[in-house]
């Protein structure tokens, strides 16, 4: 009976220590969310390795992200439950969230593709040259304008996540949008009138 009772302090010791650490890190202490992170990194891992598949590099990413994640939104830990399910849940969001944007630039790249092979004229490839005029037309166009355009049309960013890397406002990503698919248009269509 003691040594259920030893184990039972120790895990309220380990409570009590754990909820100091989040206090502190919310606080801003880095050293305290680094005993954090020490505390839950393997299981962590182990979580991530499962989701993505057993691969290493992808897990290891993910657990980062989770780590960051875990940082930046610690003041959302209201306490109602233990800091690593806190942590679990963040985590297979994060995961969750980088499937989701994976697999929708899978299947517009897919959808692409598959438009590509079905358009033909007879024997004739409608698109052989169309790649290298859509290449060249990007190339062309200025370095914003082809930024956001890469990333929310061929990366699968939101407008929100484009405005967050890059520094500009969610407008000017919308609008940087608009003026590149205008000007890759009006260039495709020149070339076709050739």
């Amino acid at each position: 009976m003691q040594a259920v009772t030893a184990w039972q302090q120790d895990k309220a010791d380990l409570s009590a220590t754990e909820k100091r650490w989040v206090d502190k890190a919310r606080a801003g202490d880095r050293l305290a969310f680094e005993k954090l992170y020490r505390s839950h990194c393997d299981r962590i891992h182990a979580l991530c390795w499962r989701m993505c598949g057993g691969d290493r590099a992808l897990a290891e990413d993910m657990v980062q992200e989770a780590f960051v994640r875990a940082w930046n939104k610690l003041e959302l830990f209201k306490g109602d439950s233990k800091f690593g399910t806190w942590l679990h849940r963040v985590t297979v969001n994060v995961v969750l969230s980088d499937r989701r944007i994976r697999i929708k630039r899978l299947k517009r790249e897919q959808a692409f593709s598959d438009d590509i092979e079905r358009v033909q004229v007879g024997e004739r490839n409608v698109f052989a040259g169309l790649r290298k005029d859509l290449e060249a037309a990007i190339a062309g166009l200025p370095e914003r304008a082809r930024t956001v355009l890469i990333l929310y049309d061929v990366e699968g960013y939101q407008h929100q996540e484009i405005a967050d890397m890059t520094g500009m406002a969610v407008g000017s990503s919308k609008a940087q949008l608009h003026r590149a698919r205008k000007m890759v248009r009006e260039v495709l269509q020149d070339s076709d009138s050739i």
